[in-house]
Formats: C-alpha cells, structure tokens, sequence
C-alpha cells in the first residue's frame, strides 16, 4: 500500500490522477504480470530509473522501532528479494536504469555480492545503481552476523573489496572484516571502473566516508 502510495502521488505530479484502487488492481506489485505492466509504464513514460528496497527479512521480536516512527511498512517484509528482481526488470526493458534504494551490504558476503552485480550490471548492459547501507534494524543484522556497533565499518570494507574485484584481475583485501588472498571474479561490470555507489544514510560517518 505504501508503494501505491508513492507512485500514486508521483504521478499526480504529473497531472495523472489514478484512483488508489484503480492503481492497487493495475499494478498487482505482487504477480509477474503486475511487475510488467509497472516497468512497461515506467519506460513507456521515459522514467529515469527504478529503485527496490532490500531486507532479507524482518525479527518477529519488532524490538528495534522503525526510525521514522509508527507502523513499520509491510513493504519491509513483503518485496523481492532486489538482485532477482532487478534481473527481472531488466530483462524487459532497454533503457531504464535499475538501481537498489538500499542494498544492505553488510548482511552480504562481499565476493558473492561482487559477482553478483558484476552480472547484473553486465546483463543490463551498465545500467545498474549501486544504492548501500548499513541497516537500522539491529536484530536483522545480529541475524547475519553483524555487531549492530560494526554495521558501517563492515559496509566500508565489503564496498572496497568488492571495487577490488571488479577493476582487478587479482584481487585481494586485507582487512578486519574481510580478508582474502587473490581471487579471479568475472564477469567485470559492464560500466566502468563499476556501478556508480551511492549511499543511503544519515549518519556523520557515512558522509565523512563518502569521498572513498
């Protein structure tokens, strides 16, 4: 509903006026047809890009609150998982941009994560978004392993490994979160030096972290 919501009032923007119903039996973001008719309409439309949001899942607990307050949005819990939908979308499409608003990096292990936007961006031939960041839910993050406390210091070191392995042939990162003598990982990304990364955050660290 949240998401109806959102393209409901973009388009108003625009002078189109959906109904909230007329928009939530249109779209069907649940069913493949539902996701084609969406990603047709974007392009149809000349929309510059689509972002998906990303959680691998939700605590039962709800012992973190949702930082902007209230209700979480069962958006959270419900969306694709991102890289097979992004897939998905490019698949259909020519021109527009895909893009992940966020990809929680830290809850990713860094090599699989590389290859795994290497091949998307070089089967949508370089129009992937590298949307990142840390998390604010600190249950779903203790989940994959991640002190709640390390989120933005595993994120850096995921990021410049995963620049490593795809501007190197042999690759290597030696850190405290990761670390890996040289690997071969291919695909390389069909933009270059990669993905353009854009972060999604509030915090003081992630600006000062931004010119890396």
């Amino acid at each position: 509903h949240e998401l109806i919501r959102f393209i409901q009032d973009r388009l108003e923007e625009t002078g189109i006026s959906p109904s909230f119903e007329e928009m939530k039996e249109a779209l069907d973001l649940k069913s493949k047809s539902g996701v084609h008719r969406l990603i047709s309409a974007l392009e149809e439309r000349g929309f510059d890009s689509l972002w998906v949001v990303e959680h691998t899942h939700i605590p039962a607990s709800r012992k973190t609150p949702y930082p902007p307050g209230g209700d979480l949005p069962s958006i959270c819990w419900e969306a694709y998982e991102p890289f097979t939908y992004l897939a998905q979308v490019a698949a259909v499409t020519q021109r527009l941009n895909i893009g992940t608003g966020i990809c929680l990096v830290p809850e990713h292990h860094p090599i699989a994560l590389a290859k795994r936007i290497a091949s998307l961006d070089s089967l949508s031939n370089g129009r992937f978004l590298f949307g990142v960041g840390a998390g604010w839910n600190r249950e779903e993050l203790e989940n994959h392993g991640v002190r709640y406390e390390d989120r933005w210091a595993v994120l850096r070191e995921h990021v410049l490994a995963m620049k490593a392995m795809w501007t190197q042939k042999d690759a290597a990162f030696h850190g405290k979160f990761v670390d890996f003598d040289p690997v071969w990982v291919e695909p390389k990304p069909a933009r270059k030096p990669h993905p353009p990364i854009y972060m999604g955050a509030q915090s003081p660290w992630a600006i000062r972290r931004l010119v890396e």
